[in-house]
């Protein structure tokens, strides 16, 4: 039985927990900190008290064989030297490999956009020749959180030309979702854009879940947690077609 603790401050966890799935069979435990939301909008020093405490009470809670930080914000910013813990970082290697025109989109929650750690996170891969558009989408991430992008998709493609439109004039031709919640809009940001290419990380993080474990369960189950308010939460999973039963646990 191998079990897997996934989180983030809501429902970006769900495109990673959902790639985990079909690389192996496994015990997931989804952990939304929707108390905290957005983690995009906090300082480095909030996000550092609230990550820590909350792998100290997945680990304390459920003993887990791997800790996926399934949010690009915290996994650039901070320093998490716990060696069960995966981060989510932006494919950027894999963004140039698919650019023609060398001109690449990040787009992000806006205390990652801003940091000094995705500018270094940038440089370790010396392309010199590409040029970085980095975008602050927490609007884009706010409309995945507040489940608009089911029920209202008309509004959700009025945000995104709003927010994009003129960044995407820049002959890009390739963008990365550095954010967890941002592949629930992929194929809305497809049909906006459709000259670009978004490139998602949850492949790349289940790749590195598989080669951090030894065995596999027999089949993949889930169990759902939120800091915030289950009902509201429940309903929102129900949308998404989850039924499980979404239980409260605070850090």
């Amino acid at each position: 039985m191998v079990k897997i603790a996934v989180f983030d401050s809501g429902l970006g966890s769900l495109s990673i927990i959902n790639a985990i799935q079909k690389k192996c069979k496994s015990d997931i435990i989804y952990f939304a900190d929707q108390k905290n939301f957005p983690y995009g909008k906090k300082s480095k020093k909030q996000l550092d008290t609230i990550i820590k405490q909350t792998i100290k009470m997945l680990e304390e809670n459920f003993s887990p064989d791997v800790i996926v930080m399934a949010s690009n914000t915290p996994s650039l910013m901070l320093k998490i030297t716990n060696r069960k813990v995966i981060g989510v970082y932006p494919p950027l290697r894999e963004a140039m490999l698919l650019s023609k025109t060398k001109n690449i989109a990040m787009l992000g929650t806006q205390a990652a956009i801003k940091s000094k750690s995705l500018s270094s996170y940038i440089k370790k891969f010396n392309f010199s020749k590409n040029k970085i558009y980095k975008v602050d989408s927490s609007i884009l991430v706010d409309l995945v959180e507040s489940n608009k992008f089911i029920t209202n998709k008309r509004y959700c493609k009025k945000i995104i030309r709003k927010t994009l439109s003129d960044i995407f004039s820049n002959d890009i031709d390739v963008a990365t979702l550095s954010s967890t919640h941002l592949s629930f809009l992929k194929s809305l940001l497809s049909l906006e854009f459709s000259h670009v290419k978004f490139v998602d990380p949850a492949d790349i993080v289940a790749c590195k879940v598989l080669a951090n474990i030894k065995t596999e369960s027999k089949k993949n189950t889930m169990k759902i947690f939120t800091s915030g308010n289950v009902t509201s939460f429940q309903k929102n999973l129900n949308k998404l077609g989850i039924r499980n039963k979404v239980n409260y646990l605070s850090i």
